[in-house]
């Protein structure tokens, strides 16, 4: 009569670790890369301060028009404010005038 012997293998006890490992390897790559991940945290909070820094430039822009509209509107147009825009629009100046164009910063 013959009687087989089974070698004991240890696989079967690393199946279950490694599908395991897998699981959190990959739940734990998308909870720091993935698009509301901890890395994307601090990529919309470096946004945040940049359009914050944005919106302050813009507001002060904004401040300097509504000073120079205001100047226009009060009923007296200054004569310096009236002859910048004509200048600028008409593109004149007199003859012994010297006109050096900036760009607008």
């Amino acid at each position: 009569m013959w009687t087989r012997h089974h070698k004991q293998r240890n696989t079967g006890r690393l199946i279950v670790p490694a599908i395991t490992i897998v699981f959190l390897s990959y739940f734990g790559f998308h909870a720091y890369h993935g698009e509301y991940g901890i890395n994307s945290k601090y990529r919309a909070d470096e946004r945040i301060v940049e359009l914050k820094r944005k919106l302050e430039r813009t507001t002060e822009d904004r401040k300097e028009l509504e000073r120079r509209v205001q100047l226009l509107h009060d009923g007296t147009i200054e004569k310096d404010m009236l002859d910048e825009y004509a200048r600028r629009a008409l593109d004149y100046s007199q003859p012994g005038e010297l006109t050096i164009m900036r760009p607008a910063s």
